[in-house]
């Protein structure tokens, strides 16, 4: 199972044969594969590859010569860093970004997901694949799900006690909740690696993942005093699931919420639903090219040295259909993210109410 890398057939229905949206973004596909767009830049990610390889064995070294002090928690939150941004590149492969070779690109990322990132390729595939297709769509994106945050009312409404008292202050607590992402994605690893349903090449990411925690976590064990190396995997989860999640949140969070039977054409889908964030080439690395969001959207295999060039041609297509391309600043972006989440927890059922009452108002 793979990533998506190419958009839907238009929908089959009369209004679609001559939509002139639909045609746009034939045309704007066209132009795209013209200006040679779509080529592959392995030499971009093999000199990023060899840079973080080089960043993570300076981290293993400095960790050797720190040796047992608390100093050892910035090794932990460097390592938190590259951990991101080597999921990053993950993320690119699975996309099939990387290499001309499908087959090359998925066992790049299959490899890299458990082996340097530490969670399931199978399980990251499967939650991205639905998010691509359905972006900000109520039962169909995984990423908009109601857990222990609600992306929309509907999902607030579900929320009663202490869970919708937490639920009105979420935005707030948006942050600090994304410390405890990476521990949520080794949790969801393991379900999906464990679970019933078929996994193709299951016990090659398990066997990988085993690898890395075993290695990993001997290694921290050995060197260093119980306390402080359960202090260092905090850290260091904690900058990673952090790292993660702020690169991820400011991409469709606040941007329009599609019903289930939404049947907007492709270009309008992704556009809408989606956010850019400014600041260039740093921003390109920093974000891992997820700050491109609606070139990605639009292009999944595109590689990231590409995207910029894109943007152009992108808005060009929406000014002339009318539709609203939206990029703003990073933290514009997380204020707008922080007051949208706020604002629908805030529809949340009172914590204290009856549950009998509430049926007859």
């Amino acid at each position: 199972m793979q990533i998506p890398n190419n958009p839907p057939a238009p929908l089959p229905h009369a209004s679609a044969r001559n939509n002139p949206v639909i045609e746009s973004y034939a045309a704007l596909l066209k132009g795209v594969r013209a200006a040679g767009l779509m080529r592959r830049r392995r030499t971009f990610y093999a000199l990023l590859f060899g840079v973080l390889l080089l960043l993570f064995a300076g981290a293993g070294t400095g960790f050797v010569l720190l040796g047992k002090t608390w100093f050892q928690l910035l090794i932990a939150a460097v390592l938190g860093l590259l951990f991101t941004q080597f999921a990053f590149l993950a993320h690119e492969a699975a996309h099939h970004q990387v290499f001309a070779s499908g087959t090359a690109n998925d066992w790049t990322a299959r490899i890299l997901g458990p082996l340097l990132v530490g969670m399931s390729y199978a399980m990251w595939v499967k939650k991205h694949t639905a998010h691509h297709q359905d972006p900000n769509t109520k039962g169909k994106d995984p990423d908009i799900h109601t857990g222990v945050v609600a992306f929309h009312e509907e999902g607030a409404a579900t929320k009663h006690g202490i869970a919708a008292a937490v639920t009105r202050h979420q935005g707030t607590l948006l942050f600090p909740l994304l410390l405890f992402l990476g521990f949520s994605l080794v949790l969801d690893s393991a379900k999906t690696l464990f679970g019933r349903r078929g996994v193709r090449y299951r016990y090659v990411e398990i066997g990988l993942l085993a690898l890395r925690f075993g290695l990993y976590l001997a290694v921290l064990f050995v060197m260093l005093p119980w306390g402080m190396a359960l202090a260092f995997i905090a850290v260091q989860m904690g900058v990673f699931g952090f790292y993660m999640g702020a690169s991820f949140a400011p991409n469709h969070k606040g941007m329009p919420i599609l019903e289930a039977g939404s049947r907007l054409d492709f270009l309008t889908r992704q556009v809408v639903t989606g956010r850019n964030i400014r600041g260039g080439f740093f921003m390109d690395m920093l974000m891992g090219g997820l700050n491109r969001q609606v070139e990605h959207h639009l292009f999944p295999d595109m590689a990231r040295p590409e995207l910029h060039r894109a943007g152009a041609l992108v808005r060009e297509a929406c000014g002339h259909n009318g539709i609203v391309f939206t990029e703003t600043g990073l933290m514009q972006s997380y204020a707008i993210v922080v007051r949208y989440l706020n604002r629908v927890g805030l529809s949340a059922a009172d914590p204290f109410d009856c549950p009998l009452v509430r049926q007859f108002r």
